[in-house]
């Protein structure tokens, strides 16, 4: 079996949720799970974490399954890559369901050429091509991000 790591991102979630959302992740990861929950200051009353994670590869699809669907919840996954497997990236917002993307090894989105094909036989290839590499997911997210700036886990958000 192959590890692989990653990083769970609660980005928003009313404090209610914090237990069974602990539940969950600890339920797909296998053993009890404690989040460390911040204030988010874009929303306030909501709540915020981010919890990194080492784990078969594979194991980030079982806590995205986990969390899909619930309202107002707003969290994103990601799983590295390794030698044997492709990374992945999902986001959940409640306004735009899930996204997946196939990460390659340099962290770009991987995008398949049958998805390309569907993007350009549509109405608006542009933004159909958007929607492959998530950015309607990214703009909605952007601002819980920039709100965790002083979180122990950061994005980094442009390389120069």
């Amino acid at each position: 079996m192959t590890n692989t790591r990653g990083v769970l991102y609660v980005h928003s979630a009313p404090s209610a949720l914090r237990p069974h959302l602990e539940w969950a992740v600890g339920g797909a990861f296998g053993m009890p799970v404690h989040l460390d929950w911040q204030p988010q200051p874009a929303e306030p009353g909501l709540q915020r974490c981010e919890h990194s994670w080492i784990g078969p590869v594979g194991l980030g699809a079982k806590v995205t399954s986990a969390l899909r669907g619930w309202d107002h919840l707003r969290f994103e996954l990601t799983e590295e890559p390794t030698a044997i497997s492709d990374g992945q990236r999902w986001m959940w917002t409640p306004r735009l369901g899930m996204f997946r993307g196939q990460v390659g090894h340099n962290g770009d989105i991987v995008v398949p050429e049958e998805r390309i094909r569907w993007a350009m036989s549509q109405d608006d290839p542009q933004a159909a091509m958007l929607d492959l590499l998530g950015e309607p997911w990214d703009s909605e997210l952007e601002v819980f991000r920039w709100a965790g700036e002083g979180a122990p886990v950061r994005w980094l958000h442009r390389a120069v």
